[in-house]
């Protein structure tokens, strides 16, 4: 099943649809190890009910997640988790499938993308400084 265009936001209007949220929140949790490759999805059941949300509205979302391959269908079994790492944002190499007893692995992972972040924070801060310097943004 393919994501439709249907019902879409306008371009730019940073509001998320509630599929969306739903599909990231379970992004969020196979991030942060709450769910590890090879684990059951939530039930379309018990997604509707956590989140209020209409059946389509679930199937929506994880349709998004098995398009982005983040979870895999079993036919009579069900969605689980993938089993493969999802790019420079999430946790990168071994730790990404390791095992619960990778905790190690898992937090080195966390903290490079910290390290990561807290560069990217102050990139911007001397940016936003450069910007209020020169008196104002160029081009406005």
């Amino acid at each position: 099943m393919v994501v439709g265009r249907r019902g879409r936001r306008p371009a730019g209007s940073g509001v998320q649809l509630t599929f969306e949220v739903i599909a990231e929140t379970l992004r969020e949790r196979i991030r942060s190890g709450g769910l590890k490759p090879g684990d059951a999805l939530p039930t379309q059941a018990v997604l509707m009910r956590e989140f209020g949300a209409a059946s389509l509205t679930v199937q929506k979302a994880m349709a998004l997640l098995k398009q982005e391959e983040w979870a895999v269908s079993r036919p009579g079994k069900g969605a689980f988790v993938a089993h493969h790492d999802h790019g420079a944002d999430d946790l990168d190499g071994p730790e990404a499938t390791a095992p619960a007893t990778g905790t190690t692995a898992r937090v080195e992972a966390l903290e490079r993308a910290l390290a990561e972040a807290a560069q990217q924070i102050a990139d911007l801060r001397g940016r936003v400084e450069a910007l209020e310097s020169g008196g104002g943004e160029p081009g406005r």
